[in-house]
């Protein structure tokens, strides 16, 4: 079979990846990402994310050539590399000149004069030539990049990372630092500036990950052996050491990073609350639910009319006691739910719960349910937590006194977040290595075999539903406590999508899998406000990237590990 010319294939290769340039300026990341510089005055993230689909364009392109070639040839790699580039270079510049005479806009909103200016370096039409000369440059680089040693490449691609998630949070390492105050703040401002890292900061991360990960990988079995020679006690130590360490820095965050980044905390820690209540559902027992909001409305609506001082409030009682409450509320309707589809599975399961998360929401935000429930006014003025004693409820909309410590702050918040996630995780694990965890991981595997074996299904799928909905309606409460008021609105079903998708990208059945899915799905959006309209493409590009490089999650449990990778173990094996 004839091969193909490497010259043709590197073009291809450019086409492709000038329609991804392409689709990232329609789609408007472009525009908005170069709201955040990488390296102050000198690139953008927008121009880097045009810049790192050249170089990569590159990079596969002189891949290809070695297959090609049957073997690296630096001459025909460094020209596919470049050709790429220039191929992709060149459809974003006929791309600007196409936009100039006729009205995209018309079409797609994103198409901007700022989009332009971006793009011909604010030099309008005259400028587009630079597009496919820094494309074959870009490219050139990526087709080199192959030719590198991969004891060079990998340092190198460690430090290109580290500088774009610094520069991605630089905000709140800035703010951290500068709330230290004397040299580390000093430090701060020389290293990062408002939206990145200044070129100081730049140069100093970029090498100075290189001869960390150059030294590591070379004294990293010394280190690990040091640490392995340890006595008993000296083992024992070190572990003390680091969790009182990890303690210090958990306690002291919200003081040193202020009410925002606490607040961002607090809600990784009610997702976590979910996503491990519905990791006993999907994740231990397999049961698919896609209404899992409705419990998280449930505790929420709870606390607020137990707790409320407005117009819909019914008790007055503090939170501490409303918080028990509304948790066995919750458990009461996972159980109701959990009674009519028990002898529902797979897809028609996931449909029956996403019609009661949807009846949950329309009735509290229905006229027949306003004179209970506020329907479309909510309720608020639900009362902050209090260590203490509560005064007397004097009149409506007029807020108890608290006679004590009133945690009335995110700061505070962040306190009962943490320990609720901490507990309710130690209760996950106890619950998986119990015999009840076993049975429902039976269930998951198969229900026809888990029940000739003894196991009750109805008892098993019942109690996954209601503790699930429990660790929900802990969460939902605690929300409403945080915002102060709930409203049906708030209650949307891309909430349950939300912890769907952390559970399946954490690694379906881990523990350490959920919090590492809630930290990547809904921690980094919300630091980067920002560019938090782009949430659902980083979580389709992140669902494909992790189904595509670790289906079973980024931190998977050891069975489904072995699931997945049982072929590879019993090669090894062999």
């Amino acid at each position: 079979m004839k091969k193909e010319n490497f010259i043709w294939s590197s073009t291809k290769i450019g086409l492709l990846a000038g329609a991804i340039a392409i689709f990232l300026c329609l789609v408007g990341m472009v525009e908005v990402f170069s709201k955040r510089d990488v390296i102050e005055k000198v690139l953008t993230l927008g121009m880097f994310l045009l810049l790192a689909t050249s170089i990569l364009a590159g990079f596969l392109a002189s891949r290809r050539t070695s297959e090609l070639l049957d073997g690296n040839k630096a001459p025909s790699n460094l020209l596919a590399g470049a050709i790429a580039g220039l191929a992709m270079g060149a459809v974003l510049a006929f791309f600007v000149l196409f936009s100039n005479q006729v009205n995209l806009r018309a079409v797609f909103l994103n198409v901007t004069p700022a989009l332009m200016q971006l793009l011909t370096f604010n030099q309008g039409v005259g400028g587009v030539w630079q597009l496919p000369v820094l494309g074959a440059v870009s490219g050139l680089a990526g087709g080199a990049f192959l030719l590198i040693p991969q004891n060079f490449r990998k340092p190198i691609v460690q430090a290109l990372m580290v500088i774009i998630f610094l520069a991605l949070f630089s905000s709140l390492f800035r703010i951290i630092m500068i709330n230290q105050g004397g040299g580390i703040e000093r430090t701060a401002r020389t290293i990062f500036s408002q939206t990145g890292l200044t070129i100081t900061g730049g140069l100093i991360f970029f090498f100075g990950t290189i001869l960390f990960s150059v030294l590591w990988s070379t004294q990293r079995e010394r280190v690990q052996n040091s640490v392995d020679r340890l006595p008993k006690k000296g083992k024992i130590s070190l572990r003390v050491f680091s969790i009182i360490l990890l303690a210090y820095v958990v306690i002291m965050l919200p003081q040193a990073a202020g009410p925002f980044i606490a607040q961002v905390v607090v809600i990784i820690s009610l997702y976590i609350l979910m996503g491990l209540g519905l990791n006993i559902e999907i994740g231990f027992a397999g049961l698919l639910d896609l209404g899992f909001v409705a419990f998280y409305a449930i505790g929420a609506y709870t606390v607020g009319l137990l707790t409320s001082y407005g117009e819909y409030g019914l008790q007055h009682v503090s939170f501490w006691v409303a918080v028990p409450i509304a948790v066995l509320v919750a458990m009461l309707f996972g159980g109701i739910l959990g009674v009519p589809v028990l002898g529902v599975r797979g897809d028609y399961l996931a449909i029956a719960t996403l019609g009661f998360g949807e009846i949950v929401r329309l009735l509290a935000g229905s006229d027949f349910m306003a004179r209970w429930l506020g329907g479309p006014r909510g309720i608020i003025g639900i009362q902050k937590p209090c260590i203490g004693t509560l005064g007397e409820f004097v009149a409506v909309d007029v807020p108890r006194v608290c006679n004590g410590i009133e945690l009335g702050k995110p700061q505070d918040i962040y306190y009962i977040a943490i320990a609720s996630a901490l507990l309710i995780a130690f209760f996950s694990y106890r619950l998986r290595e119990s015999r009840l965890g076993r049975a429902w991981m039976a269930i998951r595997e198969d229900e026809d075999v888990a029940e000739a074996l003894g196991i009750k299904l109805v008892q098993a799928k019942l109690l996954a539903y209601m503790l699930g909905a429990a660790f929900a309606g802990l969460g939902g409460a605690i929300f409403a406590t945080l915002v102060g008021s709930i409203f049906a609105s708030s209650m949307q079903l891309i909430v349950s999508i939300n912890v769907v998708a952390l559970i399946i990208v954490g690694g379906m059945g881990s523990i350490p899998g959920v919090i590492v899915g809630a930290i990547a799905l809904i921690g980094l959006p919300e630091l980067l406000r920002e560019v938090s309209e782009f949430r659902f493409l980083l979580y389709g590009v992140a669902l494909i990237a992790v189904m595509l490089a670790k289906p079973e999650g980024l931190w998977p449990s050891e069975t489904i590990s072995r699931e997945l990778h049982h072929d590879e173990v019993a090669e090894t094996t062999s």
